[in-house]
């Protein structure tokens, strides 16, 4: 079977334009969004039908993000940008087209979307079967705001910048801690959705990420750096910057730096890691919720991000086994505080919980509207409804939505609390590892090599001292059938990214990857330091 033929057909549902008002769940909601951009979506929508397409969906939205840095008492960049348009996307004759414009007007969506009619009546020389979406169920309306205290956006630069300096020079007054830089990241998008099925959605969405490096230098030329590793972005506001307490930590961070300095150079060969969630939520992201994005298991992601060694779809599904019977691999959109939850995805979607690998055997995989129907077959063999999970997201208004990742999560322990302590009193030689370093993967995201931030020598179930130039190299599911014990939930903690690449052109996505901290045997480790 050739790639992107594992392929079946599916339902698509088109309804009449509805954005009169409508209840939601107990609830009435006369008035979704501002007026302006109802009245912007509903001329494009009528002219998207009226030019030909069975489908079409509209965004309005404004995208504003801040970035403040610096080093030692130095401010070394800010940015402080906002970009707001219109994004519509229609379907002709089964093929999709999209057009966009910063002028937000009726007018002006009027033309956008006979432009994106138009664009996809010229792409259906290049389609080679008709998309299908799968059911969006009953029309809704409905707002969702990120669970925020503080809008970062309303906290002066002058707070930040002083906030940023104070913590440098907390770190730089420790001996050895030659050099500190920190920065902010906020992003704000506000963004309304309207389609031909009758979704109408409302969202403001926060994130923000806190960040403190400190290095420090030693004779020879030795260079070592220790990050905030415990800061991992959230989508939460300025109550998180607060809360991190960056100068009463910074001194720290630059001790531990120091003291890589000193460390022990680690002995390559097999060891047993006990990884924190600072650090496993990488190699989760890499190893498990790439490979299991739908669109690249079929290639569509071959030029630029490569493929899935999870290839042809239907030998794997229900068989393969990722890893032991107690793993669970979830996909959701709800956790407070994930980069990627929402109210409801860019397709209108209200996402759902479901898990990816459920008792260690692959179960699902990550989809759209478009792409549920391709596995269809599969979903009805177990009797599961052939329904998106909601993971369509578009960077800006700008772009055209596509599959990205959930929040992609390893789940603790469901039969006990398994502390740290005790993943670590059950080695006898191990390394301890936290924050994200320096990694490589190849283009099937099944072979890759990771390093970390923190790196603790393990020696009869006690932590001895530090180490340095630890990495370790894994073969995907060798590598988590290599997970004898999983941490409990009080050790469960979300990491996550700002800048998940994917698509040509290239779009970036924020995603978190929820985890306890866990124990593998035998892994094999090597030496990275740099001779001669």
């Amino acid at each position: 079977m050739k790639r992107r033929d594992f392929i079946v057909t599916g339902s698509a549902a088109a309804a009449g334009i509805a954005l009169a008002p409508r209840a939601l769940h107990g609830w009435v909601r006369p008035s979704v969004g501002d007026p302006y951009n109802r009245d912007i979506a509903s001329a494009a929508l009528d002219a998207a039908t009226r030019a030909g397409a069975s489908y079409a969906d509209v965004r309005v939205s404004t995208n504003r993000s801040q970035n403040v840095s610096t080093r030692e008492q130095l401010v070394t960049g800010l940015s402080d940008s906002e970009t707001s348009g219109v994004g519509v996307r229609v379907l002709v004759d089964g093929t999709w087209g999209f057009a966009a414009t910063r002028i937000q007007t009726n007018d002006a969506a009027e033309e956008t979307a006979r432009k994106a009619v138009a664009q996809a009546r010229a792409n259906r020389a290049a389609q080679r079967r008709p998309v299908e979406l799968a059911s969006i169920g009953p029309a809704e309306e409905g707002e969702w705001r990120s669970p925020i205290e503080i809008d970062p956006f309303s906290v002066s630069i002058e707070d930040k910048v002083d906030l940023l300096l104070r913590a440098n020079a907390a770190a730089t007054q420790v001996p050895g801690a030659g050099f500190a830089s920190s920065r902010m990241s906020f992003i704000r998008e506000e963004k309304f959705f309207a389609s031909t099925d009758g979704i109408i959605t409302n969202q403001t969405i926060y994130r923000c990420w806190p960040v403190l490096t400190v290095s420090a230098v030693g004779d020879g030329g030795d260079f070592q750096s220790r990050q905030s590793t415990p800061l991992q972005p959230m989508g939460l506001g300025y109550e998180y910057v607060r809360d991190a307490d960056l100068v009463g930590n910074a001194s720290l961070w630059a001790e531990e730096a120091v003291q890589k300095l000193s460390a022990k150079s680690v002995d390559p060969g097999k060891w047993d890691l006990v990884l924190l969630p600072s650090h496993l939520f990488l190699t989760l992201h890499e190893s498990i919720a790439h490979p299991t994005e739908l669109d690249r298991i079929q290639g569509f992601e071959a030029n630029y991000a490569g493929t899935s060694f999870i290839y042809p779809v239907e030998d794997y599904l229900g068989s393969f086994r990722y890893g032991p019977e107690f793993m669970q691999i979830q996909g959701e959109r709800s956790a407070p505080g994930g980069l990627a939850t929402v109210g409801w995805d860019d397709e209108g979607v209200r996402p759902e919980e479901y898990f990816i690998v459920k008792d260690g055997l692959l179960n699902d995989l990550q989809t759209t509207r478009e792409q549920a129907p391709w596995l269809a077959d599969w979903y009805r063999s177990q009797g599961r409804e052939v329904r998106s999970h909601g993971n369509s997201y578009s960077q800006s208004w700008a772009d055209v939505q596509f599959q990205r990742m959930p929040n992609t999560n390893l789940m603790p322990n469901q039969e006990r609390d398994v502390s740290l302590d005790e993943l670590i009193g059950e080695v006898d030689k191990g390394i301890m590892i936290e924050g994200r370093g320096s990694y490589s993967i190849d283009q099937q995201r099944y072979n890759a090599q990771f390093g970390g931030q923190g790196f603790y020598e393990i020696r009869d179930g006690k932590v001895e001292g530090m180490l340095k130039d630890v990495s370790y190299q894994i073969r995907t599911p060798e590598f988590w059938n290599s997970m004898d014990q999983i941490g409990g939930p009080s050790t469960y903690q979300l990491g996550g990214t700002f800048g998940d690449g994917k698509g040509q052109p290239g779009q970036a996505n924020a995603v978190s990857h929820g985890c306890p901290a866990t124990r593998f045997r035998d892994v094999t480790v090597i030496n990275t330091a740099r001779s001669g």
